[in-house]
């Protein structure tokens, strides 16, 4: 990726925080190994300050959607701590495997690290961290349902290790599920950050699905007008 498409798939900015189009196959910043990574590129998104954005949380690298950045220490510290008290609203789409148990529901599933050796390979676990995720199908074709999800905790990988715990795994998954091929079908699909004043609305963006989502999402019924194009910028 290029600088000036990494500014295209800016979805807000203000003098705080940038939200951002992730694209998926990426990741935000460099593994052990060096490589491509997003952070690589921050600096184009000064816009006039003295120093890059930086994340504020993570996705995963074959995730794709909305990401958040802050401006400088500041803004940083006040986003880190509104992700930290669970008070910023992350919704998700993904394409899963069969479907769940129930049209909704939540997901209330401990995970821990299963072994140092594997990386970030998690797994249920009752000494584990709380994890707890909110769900509901929103369609459904051919042995796949899409489903919206919203995580109430941080935990890594956790939409990823709950569907599978509920017997339908993400897409393309090739960690917690059967893989087959196919790439990642999981967007971060909307967030909502009440960065300012308790009065005032959250700042809110949403990201259109990647193009390798698409076939099924609108053969489990998604419409075109459900998942708009980038519109461009965004002020608070």
């Amino acid at each position: 990726m290029k600088p000036d498409e990494l500014i295209n798939r800016i979805l807000f900015r203000d003098g705080l925080m940038l939200i951002i189009d992730k694209p998926a196959g990426l990741p935000v910043h460099a593994g052990p190994g060096g490589g491509p990574n997003l952070e690589a590129l921050f600096d184009a998104l000064r816009f006039g300050l003295p120093n890059p954005p930086a994340l504020a949380h993570r996705l995963d690298r074959d995730t794709s959607g909305c990401l958040v950045l802050g401006r400088h220490r500041k803004a940083l510290r006040r986003l880190g701590r509104l992700f930290a008290a669970g008070r910023v609203e992350k919704t998700y789409w993904a394409v899963v495997e069969g479907g769940p148990p129930e049209p909704e529901g939540r997901v209330e599933l401990p995970l821990a690290k299963r072994t140092p050796k594997r990386g970030w390979h998690m797994a249920v676990d009752p000494a584990g961290q709380p994890a707890i995720t909110d769900y509901r199908m929103l369609g459904a074709s051919a042995g796949l349902s899409w489903l919206e999800l919203k995580p109430r905790t941080g935990r890594t990988h956790q939409i990823r290790v709950h569907c599978a715990a509920l017997g339908c795994p993400v897409l393309g998954d090739h960690v917690y599920g059967r893989g087959g091929g196919a790439p990642l079908h999981l967007h971060a699909r909307a967030v909502a950050v009440p960065l300012y004043h308790p009065r005032r609305p959250p700042i809110s963006a949403a990201a259109p699905p990647p193009p390798h989502m698409w076939e099924a999402l609108e053969a489990c019924g998604c419409e075109p007008s459900q998942a708009p194009e980038r519109a461009g910028v965004l002020s608070s």
